[in-house]
């Protein structure tokens, strides 16, 4: 397991177009987000830092959902190296999560790219016009590290952005597994 921290990409960035199948298939656009803000999640399932937040992520996306965010998670890892990362692992892990998102596969490994990608989880947070608004960590939980998971940083920010405020504070880069790049 390497840690590997976000990119941290500028804020005001454009939040990138993209179309993926969810894990049973059906065909997902980000054209269906406008005008709404969103927050784009990349996951998995084996990393162990998304296993360490996923209850209270799961937990977290839903009640953002509830007040107006869109959640997208996008699993970009390659799935012929990671098995447990496939598309039926994927399903199984929306069961067991409760994930109320859509959990996208990014087979191409493009749309990590061009979000630029770097960790899991990683997250970007835009608001309704799709300009980068927030970017870092979900909390100071990390594990084994004895820090409850709270989702504080994240919840803060969409929170924030929801009212239609720019997030406060220091953004914190996430850190994780390294995206698993085809070789």
């Amino acid at each position: 397991m390497a840690l590997t921290p976000s990119s941290m990409i500028p804020l005001g960035s454009p939040m990138p177009a993209f179309q993926l199948p969810d894990a049973r298939g059906t065909d997902f656009d980000s054209v269906e987000l406008a005008d709404t803000p969103v927050l784009v999640a990349f996951i998995c399932n084996h990393c162990p830092y998304v296993k360490h937040i996923a209850p209270v992520f799961s937990a977290l996306a839903r009640e953002l959902t509830t007040q107006g965010l869109a959640v997208v998670a996008i699993n970009s890892n390659d799935w012929q190296s990671h098995p447990a990362d496939s598309p039926e692992q994927m399903r199984a892990e929306i069961l067991a999560r409760d994930y109320v998102f859509p959990y996208l596969a990014d087979e191409s490994q493009d749309v990590a790219r061009t979000f630029d990608a770097a960790c899991t989880p990683d997250f970007f947070l835009y608001d309704k016009g799709h300009q980068l608004v927030w970017r870092g960590q979900f909390d100071s939980s990390r594990p084994g590290n004895q820090i409850p998971v709270t989702g504080e940083d994240l919840r803060k920010a969409a929170l924030a952005v929801m009212a239609g405020r720019a997030p406060e504070g220091d953004q914190v880069p996430s850190v994780g597994c390294n995206i698993k790049w085809r070789r």
